[in-house]
């Protein structure tokens, strides 16, 4: 679903309804800013859209959460 920054704002309850259904996308003077997704999505889907994207290094999912913390936590 296409909504603008202006929609979008005044009806932030609606699209967070919605968003259990269905990607939103805001829009921005006519241009893609943001993509609203479920964090109930399937963590191999999402991982199955970054092949071709995402280099294959045999690394689990785990192993690249605890990776990307540790940055985050290393810069304290």
């Amino acid at each position: 679903m296409l909504v603008t920054a202006t929609d979008f704002k005044c009806n932030l309850g609606r699209y967070l309804t919605l968003v259990d259904s269905e990607d939103i996308f805001i829009t921005k003077n006519g241009k893609s800013i943001a993509k609203l997704s479920s964090t109930k999505q399937d963590k191999i889907d999402i991982m199955k859209s970054l092949f071709g994207v995402a280099k294959d290094d045999g690394i689990t999912l785990e192993q690249a959460r605890k990776e990307r913390l540790a940055r985050y936590e290393a810069t304290d």
